[in-house]
């Protein structure tokens, strides 16, 4: 959860650099080791993580895969005569988009599982309606990063200033670690 303000906050405090334009643009600034470092150690996190089915376990090695792409394929550099870069920088794309669609897959689908042979307790169904919510806070960031990249030119540049794929990338990483800590029911924890 704290990825989009250690890389930012870090970025500002010590190598005063402004707000990037996504979470991925901190690559190119003086936090590029704590970007690359975290997403590889929710890696390596993911891939060990095992959940209570098969479905849990794949989710959690291809959202390694994913975090992992998205660190080692930066995001483009912004500059056009690069192509090669920006081929990377697809490939990038790519794997961002994959690895938020993996969160929110984990939200939507298997947190909110229940124990087919038991009913669910007051605080699971609880749980539940944490996980829709963030579920659909990412699906919506997603649905919104999609749609400001279908903007004309001039709509973009007018929105530059207000950094909104940074924000909308922290409000999906966010709504993703609140549905992780409800998971580990640390937050609505089944009364005994």
């Amino acid at each position: 959860m704290s990825l989009p303000f250690a890389v930012s906050l870090g970025a500002r405090i010590l190598f005063d650099t402004g707000i990037q334009n996504s979470i991925s643009g901190y690559y190119y600034t003086g936090t590029r080791d704590v970007f690359v470092g975290t997403l590889c150690a929710i890696g390596v996190f993911l891939i060990s993580y095992r959940g209570y089915e098969r479905s849990d376990d794949i989710a959690g090695d291809l959202a390694c895969v994913f975090a992992v792409g998205v660190a080692l394929f930066p995001t483009a550099p912004g500059d056009p005569a690069m192509d090669g870069a920006n081929l990377v920088g697809y490939i990038h794309l790519a794997f961002a988009s994959l690895f938020f669609l993996t969160l929110t897959y984990f939200s939507l689908f298997l947190f909110t599982k229940t124990d087919p042979t038991k009913r669910p307790t007051r605080r699971k169904l609880q749980r539940n309606g944490v996980y829709k919510t963030c579920g659909y806070t990412m699906l919506l960031c997603l649905a919104l990063i999609f749609v400001f990249h279908l903007l004309p030119k001039g709509a973009v540049l007018a929105l530059a200033n207000l950094h909104p794929l940074f924000w909308l990338e922290a409000v999906a990483i966010v709504a993703f670690g609140i549905s992780w800590i409800t998971k580990g029911e640390a937050i609505l924890k089944d009364e005994v």
